[in-house]
């Protein structure tokens, strides 16, 4: 009787460093994910507030040129001549550099867009590695319970709870779930 329980607590021990080491991994990857998802987020955030800005430097050189125009059309039924050149050219830049902004807007939509993936998708393995713990280290407790207690049932059942752990741990790689 006495080896049989000598038996099952070596595999007790052996499951036990095996859930343990799978939670430090899932910690650590967890980590590394919850620090790429914050700056993933910083980086979206800095790229919006950058649209933002091109934004407004848009709306003004759009509202410039409004006014220009309706100063243009005044000039042109009042006194055309050079000023209305002047006028003409000052409109062509000014439309210009509203094309250049939306260009640039599109650009760093794009870029934010990106970066907001790559915190999404953070996210996803952060959360997965993040349940992988919490049903590992149960696991953990249920064991050293089970070796404390000499109860070979609590072990099973912090086999069960750890083999959830491990499946979760296989997920924060892959999201197959």
């Amino acid at each position: 009787m006495a080896e049989k329980n000598e038996a099952w607590l070596n595999y007790l021990a052996l499951t036990t460093v095996f859930l343990a080491v799978c939670a430090t991994l899932a910690t650590f990857k967890g980590g590394g994910y919850s620090t790429r998802s914050v700056l993933s987020q910083t980086q979206a955030s800095d790229q919006w507030a950058y649209f933002q800005a091109k934004s407004l430097k848009s709306y003004l050189y759009e509202l410039q040129k409004d006014k220009l125009e309706l100063d243009l059309n005044l000039i042109r039924e009042n006194s055309p001549g050079t000023m209305a050149a002047e006028y003409e050219k000052k409109i062509a830049a000014y439309s210009s550099k509203l094309k250049k902004y939306e260009a640039e807007r599109g650009v760093i939509k794009q870029d934010a867009e990106k970066y907001e993936k790559s915190r999404d998708d953070a996210q996803k393995h952060l959360q997965a590695f993040g349940i992988a713990v919490i049903f590992l280290q149960i696991a953990i407790l249920l064991s050293s319970v089970a070796a404390l207690m000499k109860k070979k049932s609590l072990w099973v059942i912090g086999v069960a709870v750890g083999a959830v752990g491990v499946v979760y741990f296989a997920d924060g790689f892959l999201l197959f779930m």
